[in-house]
C-alpha cells in the first residue's frame, strides 16, 4: 500500500488554492473589465441621442458675479429710488414708492434707512448698518453686507445679507444691486421715476448675469416715502 507524504500532501493544497485564487481574480477582473465597458458603451449611446447642453436635471453652471470697483461710499451716499426688483419675503406689504437712503457714520460703516408705503397706504421704515467687504485685489469693490438685526445680535454672521453692487454709471444716478446666488435684484434710480429705456438697459444687462427677469416687478408709482 502506497503512503502519502504529508508534506506532499500540504503542498498540493497550497498549489490548488492558489490556482483557484487566481481564477477567482481573472473572473473578477473581466467582470470588473466588462462592466466598465458595458457603462461607457451606455454612455456612448446615450451621448449619441442626447442633444448637446446639460443633463436633464443638471444644474447651469454659472460664472461668479462681479462687483463693481472701486465705489465711492461717499458719492454712493443719499437716497436712491426703487424701480424695480425680484420679489422678496422683506417688501411683500410693500405696495407704493419704496426708497433707500444711505449715510455714512464716522467709524466707516453705514447707515441704511428703507422706507417703502405698505398697500394699506402707512409707511413702513427699517433702519439698519452695513460694511465694506474687502476683496482680494479689488481695492474699494462694490460688495457689502448689511444688517437690520439689533446691534447686540451683529456678531452673528447669519443676521448679515449680501449686497454687491453689479452696474453703476459714472454719475451715480442709476445702480443695479444683487445678490451672488441670484436671488435678489434691485434697480435703484435718483431719481423718482426712471425712463423705460433706462429700466429696460439694466434688465437687460441683469438677464445676461443670469437673473430671472421674468419674476422682477415693478416698484408702486406712488410719491415716494422718503
Amino acid at each position: 500500500m502506497r503512503r502519502t507524504d504529508p508534506e506532499l500532501s500540504e503542498t498540493q493544497a497550497l498549489d490548488d488554492d492558489h490556482a483557484n485564487s487566481h481564477r477567482i481574480a481573472l473572473l473578477a477582473a473581466a467582470f470588473c473589465v466588462g462592466g466598465i465597458a458595458a457603462m461607457a458603451g451606455i454612455r456612448w449611446a446615450r451621448r449619441q441621442r442626447a442633444p448637446a447642453g446639460p443633463a436633464d436635471g443638471a444644474p447651469l453652471m454659472r460664472a461668479p458675479l462681479q462687483v463693481v470697483a472701486p465705489v465711492d461710499l461717499k458719492r454712493y451716499a443719499g437716497v436712491w429710488y426703487e424701480q424695480a426688483r425680484l420679489p422678496n419675503r422683506f417688501e411683500k406689504a410693500c405696495g407704493g414708492a419704496v426708497s433707500a437712503e444711505y449715510t455714512p457714520l464716522p467709524d466707516g460703516t453705514v447707515e441704511v434707512r428703507n422706507r417703502c408705503v405698505r398697500q394699506d397706504g402707512q409707511l413702513d421704515e427699517s433702519v439698519g448698518i452695513a460694511h465694506a467687504v474687502r476683496v482680494a485685489g479689488l481695492p474699494g469693490a462694490g460688495r457689502l453686507a448689511v444688517s437690520f438685526a439689533p446691534a447686540w445680535l451683529r456678531w452673528l454672521p447669519l443676521v448679515w445679507g449680501d449686497y454687491w453692487i453689479l452696474k453703476l454709471d459714472r454719475d451715480y444716478q442709476v445702480a443695479l444691486v444683487g445678490t451672488p446666488k441670484r436671488d435678489y435684484l434691485w434697480v435703484l434710480s435718483r431719481v423718482q421715476h426712471l425712463d423705460e429705456a433706462s429700466l429696460a438697459t439694466e434688465l437687460d444687462y441683469a438677464r445676461t448675469l443670469g437673473f430671472d427677469i421674468d419674476q422682477v416687478v415693478r416698484s408702486g408709482a406712488q410719491d415716494s416715502p422718503a
